[in-house]
């Protein structure tokens, strides 16, 4: 049985030291997976500087924009143990020993199911965000196939 950070390592060294594979939830969209190398692209898919959250027991992290409220950007999902909601969009990847590292396949799957759902923020009870949970818009190239209109009389 492996530990996670062993996964990681693993991850790390097949490929480019900073190359990794997360798990990026934008603001009322699906999930999806995108593979980003260094600081720059971090910065670059939360839209500013980051902070990590660590609300999972496991050797998991939530990678934000830190200046997310003072920027007014959009909420995005609420996050369990007493971090509330995050505004913006946000990625999950792995914890290494030292920094951050790809996200395991079978936890790519797990945090894809959990952030599925986009969440609309309507208030807060203390810390707590109170939100709906609504159907996520897809994002580009992954829309459904669409069907063709519907011929009246048929």
């Amino acid at each position: 049985f492996l530990h996670l950070s062993s996964i990681c390592a693993i991850f790390i060294f097949q490929t480019s030291p900073n190359l990794m594979n997360v798990l990026v939830v934008e603001p009322g969209m699906a999930p999806y997976e995108k593979e980003i190398n260094g600081l720059e692209e971090m910065q670059a898919v939360v839209g500013g500087p980051i902070t990590a959250l660590y609300p999972f027991e496991e050797m998991v992290t939530i990678v934000a924009n830190d200046e997310a409220l003072n920027m007014g950007l959009e909420f995005n999902r609420s996050v369990e143990g007493g971090y509330g909601g995050i505004f913006g969009t946000f990625f999950v990847c792995g914890l290494g020993e030292e920094d951050f590292c790809s996200l395991p396949p079978d936890r790519m799957e797990h945090y894809k199911q959990k952030y599925h759902h986009a969440e609309i923020l309507i208030g807060a009870r203390g810390n707590e965000p109170v939100t709906i949970k609504v159907e996520p818009r897809r994002p580009p190239g992954q829309e459904p196939p669409k069907r063709p209109p519907k011929t009246p009389g048929r």
